[in-house]
Formats: structure tokens, sequence, C-alpha cells
């Protein structure tokens, strides 16, 4: 996870996300526990409770798990769960900005295809569709 804390938003909810993150990344797996509230605090330099609201939210929503005495757990279907959730709030929220710019700067499909990858991220090609086979 990231050290940096970004100011426009409170730190409990950037250790949801970044959890999130793991879970969407792979890194963190269905059954897999959370690093101990105690270690994330020590290890982020942030107050034991706002870690704790953190976990909190992801709870409340159903994406993790606690187990009494033995920590907190990616719940079996959380990926999904999140996947489902945060492709909704792309289409939603970030989508139509998106589009509106490549619209207005008059880009095709073979331009964002070309383009080249962002932080030295490997492209993937794109696989055939059926009709190319």
């Amino acid at each position: 996870m990231d050290r940096e804390w970004n100011d426009n938003q409170p730190i409990y909810r950037q250790l949801r996300d970044r959890v999130v993150a793991m879970i969407l990344d792979g890194f963190l797996g269905e059954g897999d526990p959370l690093p101990s509230v105690r270690t994330v605090a020590a290890e982020y330099r942030v107050n034991p409770l706002t870690v704790l609201k953190g976990y909190q939210q992801l709870v409340d929503e159903q994406l993790v798990e606690k187990k009494r005495g033995r920590g907190m757990y990616v719940n079996e279907g959380a990926r999904d769960l999140l996947l489902q959730g945060e492709r909704q709030r792309f289409l939603t929220d970030q989508w139509p900005a998106i589009r509106d710019t490549i619209q207005r700067l008059g880009l095709t499909v073979q331009d964002l295809l070309a383009a080249p990858p962002i932080n030295g991220a490997a492209a993937t090609p794109a696989s055939p569709s059926s009709e190319e086979r």
C-alpha cells in the first residue's frame, strides 16, 4: 500500500479504498486475512481507530468478516461484488467525462488502443474476436 495520504479524503476512506484495490488486483484473495489494525496503524503512523473505521466500512459492505480473536478475512465473492460495484460506479461517475473528452478531441478507438501504456504498464494486445479468427 502507498504511504502517501491525499488531503482531499479522510484517511479511513483511503485505507478502505486501498484494501479494495488489493482485492481487485488479486493481492488479497477470498479467505485471506487483512493486516492487523495494530500493524497497519504502526506501519502508516495513523491512529488505530482510523484503521478500524476503514476496516469497519469493509465489514459493512460485506467484503470482509470479523472473526473474534482471529482478525478480519476477505469474504467469499468479495472480488465479484467489488467488480460489479466498481464497474457501475465507473460507468456512472467517470465514463461520461472520459467519453466527452474523447469526443471533444476527435479520438478514434484505434487512437485509444494505440496509445502508449501509462506508468510503464505493459500493453496487452486485444484478443482477436471470433470474426478475426
